[in-house]
């Protein structure tokens, strides 16, 4: 079949080779063994070569799945939620936070896993007087519909959340939205802004009292309160971080692949893949060690490529060392470009659509090296060079694991609604570092402060509900500058300044330093 083929390609271009450049050494194989009488072991395994190279695709293509089965499971156990019942954040995310993902700062989090296989899911909302948006995804990453301020308004209502197949009719007092799940399993990200007022207050109340709002009512218990409707359990998947199992990411995408089905346009691929075991309800432990091998090994490369295809801008429109999302950013499985796809899950778990709000990131300096807490940065907005939009807009900082960072001020991001101080000029600067600007009498009087941490960092710039200007990518963000390392302060007793002066004038340089340091004059 088709790996003897391959095969068989392979030895006759390495004779050709050995004809025309002299002594190489061949690999041997029961084929050419045959050819040429050599029965001895094989120089590399061509089988474990070939499912390394075919994994890495596979694993592209997949990762979707790979990802979502841990963070569907993840998510929801940790926060005690059942399936097609939401779970509340009560609270903005912090550093707390350790699943990834970039959350943001800004709004808090409603979230649902629901299943839609069997009929529709009802989402009820309330009346509201701010903010709000409830995205709605397919196990793929794809937003398939959102009910919220841009897409259905403010207004109070109920509406029909739609799986794969499903046909009838909705009761007069539910709305049917603009799209249905491609797959059976979904989620739901719901977002609640919280004004300034509530973060500095830290009272929530308003918040939650709508929260507790948001409901999900299965289509035959709307129709009949006195119906239980059952719903399957979500799958308990290997979990990456406490795995020791080199195959976990198979073996998840396998079950989760069953589950959820891929596109069925993507047929011709899923049978190149299944030669190696890969694909739904397949058993990877059935193939043999080589193959095993060298899934284990793409497994690790095909998520490091990924990581480094998002961190060096793959697809993504560089402006002043920013890089704008791709366009497909929250549809992505349409566009065919599955890397795309997988960085939107590595990056952000989901992500909106642009229409809803652009995430610029940047983890470069304009010189092309890693932002990091060591340095300091500078970014100024001009005079109305402020990006335009429709809500707000915000600009928050993570470590590489996209997760916030802590720091001593408890400031994970800063905004148009954050306080900063604005210059005479009108021009807004934020200060980007690790350690206090020298200009601030203290932390809590430095609005214009971003803290940063001590290594390596990205920064995402949200802009919600974006103007033209951002949708259509011809708003050019300001360059992030680099101001040089940390200066410690000029003042300061140092070990290398004691070091240098002699013995005799020792305790002479210390009481001038002191005396300098805590003089009032």
């Amino acid at each position: 079949m088709i790996l003897n083929r391959i095969w068989r390609m392979i030895v006759v271009v390495a004779i050709a080779t050995s004809l025309l450049l002299g002594n190489v050494i061949l690999p041997t194989s029961p084929v050419l063994a045959e050819l040429t009488g050599d029965t001895s072991e094989p120089s590399f395994d061509w089988e474990e070569e070939y499912a390394y190279s075919l994994g890495v695709q596979a694993f592209i293509y997949a990762y979707p799945w790979a990802y979502m089965s841990d963070g569907y499971w993840t998510r929801m156990t940790e926060a005690g939620g059942t399936v097609n019942q939401f779970y509340h954040y009560r609270d903005l995310k912090d550093e707390t936070h350790t699943q990834g993902g970039g959350p943001n700062n800004d709004t808090i989090y409603s979230q649902a896993v629901i299943y839609l296989g069997d009929e529709p899911l009802i989402l009820s909302v309330p009346a509201m007087d701010r903010y709000y948006t409830m995205e709605l995804v397919d196990y793929r990453g794809d937003n398939f519909a959102y009910v919220g301020e841009r897409a259905t308004g403010q207004e109070a209502g109920n509406y029909a959340l739609i799986g794969p197949n499903w046909e009838g009719e909705l009761p007069p007092d539910v709305q049917r939205i603009e799209g249905s799940s491609s797959t059976p399993w979904g989620y739901i990200q719901g977002r609640t802004l919280v004004t300034e007022e509530e973060r500095q207050s830290g009272d929530l109340t308003a918040v939650h009292e709508i929260q507790d709002q948001y409901k999900l009512t299965p289509l035959s218990q709307w129709l009949d309160p006195t119906v239980t409707p059952s719903v399957p359990d979500l799958w308990e998947p290997y979990l990456y971080e406490s795995s020791d199992d080199p195959l976990a990411y198979w073996k998840n995408i396998n079950h989760a692949m069953g589950e959820n089905p891929p596109d069925p346009y993507d047929n011709s691929l899923l049978a190149l893949f299944a030669e190696i075991g890969i694909g739904p309800d397949l058993d990877v432990e059935l193939q043999n060690d080589s193959i095993k091998r060298g899934l284990e090994r793409a497994s690790t490369d095909g998520l490091q490529m990924i990581k480094d295809a998002f961190a060096t801008g793959y697809a993504q429109k560089q402006v002043n060392g920013w890089n704008y999302p791709p366009p497909e950013t929250g549809r992505p499985s349409a566009s065919h470009d599955w890397l795309v796809r997988a960085i939107q899950a590595e990056a952000g778990f989901v992500a909106n659509d642009p229409i809803e709000a652009i995430y610029i990131n940047v983890s470069l300096d304009a010189d092309g090296n890693p932002l990091s807490g060591a340095n300091r940065y500078e970014l100024k907005f001009e005079h109305g060079q402020q990006p335009e939009v429709n809500a707000f807009w915000s600009i928050t900082m993570y470590n590489p694991q996209y997760n916030l960072v802590g720091n001593p001020i408890d400031r994970f991001s800063v905004g148009d609604r954050s306080g900063m101080t604005i210059a005479e000029d009108g021009s807004l600067t934020i200060s980007i570092q690790h350690d206090v600007p020298s200009e601030c009498p203290s932390p809590d009087e430095c609005p214009n402060w971003l803290p940063a941490p001590e290594g390596n960092f990205l920064m995402f710039m949200r802009l919600y509900l974006p103007g033209y200007p951002a949708l259509s990518q011809w708003w050019v963000p300001p360059a992030l500058t680099n101001l040089g390392p940390a200066e410690a302060p000029a003042d300061a007793l140092s070990a290398q300044a004691v070091e240098d002066v002699s013995q005799e004038d020792f305790w002479d340089t210390i009481i001038k330093q002191v005396e300098k340091r805590y003089s009032t004059k």
